[in-house]
């Protein structure tokens, strides 16, 4: 099994001992974040996601500046909203930062709504996408010349540009919109956590679409992991993470996704309903921690073998890229890189040629 093995940098306030109960020491800052993205390069994983919120989020492109000149190897996989900046600007931001990073950027696109705008999902996904294809353009040192609905711009690229071309675009979405999206301009297709039947179903149906373009799709896989010596001890350290989360906490922390009723996230809790209860959807997966946060609600839970067995299982029916993290975030990558990292064959999953070596 190769696959590109990641993990996450909370800049979103999204580090906890117990979920729902705020850590002062935990809240994201420059100095938290930083030790945790140290720690993952020292760790040996391939690649680390800087996640974009608004409303309680550190910026990403101005965090990875400043961590990049520390990293030797990591790639960082920076989280971008699309209509937050106008593309030409984004475009010189991330060929600088692609620059400082010695060609190790990667690029999370998210189709959202500018703050304090809101715009309908179909019209929100065409913006997103023609924003795509002009970062693409430009990233890759061509002119553009687009006339379209929401960009309409005539431009020669920035001289700054990456030297391997357009760092990867790392893309998810589970509505038609951002399915269509994703197959006509990304290159990583991203997935929260599900059963292995529906991932599968997902799989198949995105590369069926992507080959209708003429493209092929690379898959990912973000996911928690809660890994220890044993089974029972890996349970116990789940329940621990929920047993002081207050119901209408939890409530309020589903609903701080700017799309709370979106394709993706109205399947995290229908999988929360579908589990048993303990809150196990399926061997392994555990759907206990998206009763606390929006986004990704699943853990991989279990001891160092059942984690590796479970990451291989997926990895057989497509996955080549994984984006895991764990409470707290320190501690679970500490935990993760000595047991579970050792064991898997491992590397960035689309390295691009002629960027320098790290």
């Amino acid at each position: 099994m190769g696959c590109e093995i990641s993990w996450f940098g909370p800049l979103c306030d999204e580090d906890h001992e117990f979920l729902g109960v705020p850590d002062p020491s935990l809240l994201s800052s420059w100095e938290h974040t930083r030790g945790i993205v140290l720690r993952a390069d020292e760790a040996g994983f391939d690649n680390l996601l800087l996640p974009s919120n608004y409303l309680p989020g550190i910026d990403s492109i101005a965090f990875a500046a400043g961590v990049a000149p520390l990293l030797r190897r990591l790639q960082l996989l920076v989280a971008v909203r699309m209509a937050e900046m106008w593309p030409p600007q984004l475009a010189r931001q991330l060929a600088t930062l692609d620059e400082m990073l010695r060609g190790r950027l990667t690029i999370n696109i998210i189709s959202s709504d500018r703050p304090g705008e809101e715009l309908e999902s179909a019209p929100r996904y065409r913006r997103t996408l023609e924003i795509m294809r002009v970062l693409r353009d430009l990233l890759d040192g061509k002119p553009v010349d687009v006339n379209g609905e929401f960009v309409r711009l005539t431009l020669d690229p920035p001289r700054i540009r990456p030297v391997g071309g357009c760092p990867p675009f790392y893309f998810g979405g589970l509505s038609e919109a951002a399915r269509d999206v994703a197959a006509q301009a990304a290159d990583v297709f991203l997935m929260w956590p599900d059963t292995m039947p529906a991932v599968e179903a997902v799989i198949a149906d995105m590369r069926s679409r992507a080959t209708r373009y003429g493209r092929e799709l690379r898959f990912g896989y973000r996911v928690h992991v809660v890994v220890r010596d044993s089974e029972q001890e890996a349970r116990a350290a789940a329940r621990r993470l929920v047993s002081r989360l207050d119901p209408e906490t939890g409530r309020r922390l589903r609903n701080l996704s700017l799309h709370p009723t979106s394709v993706g996230q109205l399947r995290q809790g229908e999988l929360r309903d579908l589990a048993d209860d303990e809150g196990y959807v399926e061997p392994n997966l555990w759907t206990g921690i998206g009763r606390a946060r929006s986004g990704a609600g699943a853990a991989i839970v279990g001891d160092p073998d059942q984690v590796l067995a479970k990451l291989r299982s997926y990895a057989d029916i497509g996955m080549e890229a994984f984006i895991l993290s764990g409470y707290p975030h320190s501690a679970e990558c500490d935990l993760f890189a000595r047991h579970v990292l050792p064991h898997l064959e491992h590397g960035p999953l689309l390295p691009r040629t002629g960027a320098p070596a790290a």
